[in-house]
């Protein structure tokens, strides 16, 4: 249920006045889904939320079949949804992911890379320098093709096998991402644990290596109920870009302690109370994850979706 007004929007002067929230809710979260989501399904969902006023739309994965089973339809998804005006990248995992994407004519590809050797080796399998000289020659091809390439780092505030991560373990891989040609990066705090404290201290550091916050996306999971409160904590420091999830699908598949994403609706509520413009319609973002919640068989974990939709009325 919405009620005219609220929230109440209370501008502050120290944040931007638009956020663009990039979405990943069709790939890092149903890529963790037990079962496989039929593709008809997953483009309705992407349309959905293009209609929605969802302005970038993490379609898919071209990894290999075997290691992301659910997202093995890349070929058949992306021209289902190719015609929409929202941005539509792509993770592509090595030079063959690049030529799939390619040939489909994708215009936006991203890169995965890790803050950590534990982490780089269990999703990867490579160093961290094996990874970044993996990634060199993809993210070179793609911008030599005038393709925007963004840089995925996970496990930026703390990794389940090496516990805490060194700020400047973070900064050097950022950097490392800059100078090979990402044209932005994502903060990744995959298994949940980062602070706003924390949130500031890397934006800082990253900021005095020469990695602005306008170069820079967060991507916070809720796994301690610190997601909002680090993305408050992020755009105060400048940052306008937040990765989030329709619902709060997703976790991560090789972090067994990461919980969901940062939920879109939640986000979108917090922004509106704050005056900052997503260009979103909340009503029809909560019916899109509330329809995807009933094809995946159970309620969406969203706060603001159950509150908007009137899934906890039997709590009450």
């Amino acid at each position: 249920m919405t009620v005219p007004g609220l929230p109440m929007a209370v501008p502050s002067r120290d944040l931007p006045t638009r956020v663009r929230i990039h979405e990943v809710g069709a790939r890092d979260g149903l890529q963790n889904e037990k079962a496989t989501v039929p593709t008809e399904v997953k483009a309705e969902f992407i349309r959905r939320l293009a209609d929605a006023g969802l302005t970038t739309i993490e379609a898919t994965s071209f990894v290999h079949p075997k290691w992301v089973p659910q997202l093995a339809d890349a070929e058949q998804l992306f021209p289902m949804v190719s015609d929409l005006h929202a941005a539509l990248p792509v993770l592509v995992p090595n030079e063959r992911g690049l030529d799939r994407a390619l040939g489909l004519g994708a215009r936006r590809v991203a890169v995965f890379a890790s803050a950590t050797e534990s982490f780089a080796k269990a999703n990867l399998n490579r160093t961290v320098d094996e990874a970044l000289a993996m990634f060199e020659p993809v993210v070179s091809r793609a911008k030599t093709a005038s393709v925007h390439v963004r840089g995925y780092l996970s496990m930026c505030f703390g990794d389940p096998w090496e516990g805490a991560v060194p700020i400047p373990q973070v900064v050097k891989v950022c950097r490392a991402l800059l100078d090979m040609g990402c044209d932005e990066l994502s903060l990744g705090d995959t298994i949940g644990v980062a602070t706003p404290g924390h949130v500031v201290a890397l934006l800082a550091a990253l900021d005095e290596a020469g990695v602005p916050p306008t170069a820079l996306g967060v991507h916070f999971h809720d796994t301690y109920g610190q997601a909002l409160a680090n993305t408050l904590a992020a755009l105060q420091q400048g940052v306008t870009t937040v990765d989030a999830s329709a619902g709060g699908l997703g976790g991560c598949p090789y972090a067994k302690s990461a919980t969901g994403n940062l939920a879109t609706e939640d986000l979108v509520w917090m922004l509106r109370g704050l005056g900052i413009d997503t260009g979103i319609d909340l009503g029809r973002l909560v019916a899109t994850s509330t329809w995807m919640a009933a094809q995946l068989g159970r309620p969406s974990p969203s706060r603001t979706v159950r509150a908007l939709s009137h899934e906890d009325t039997e709590e009450h």
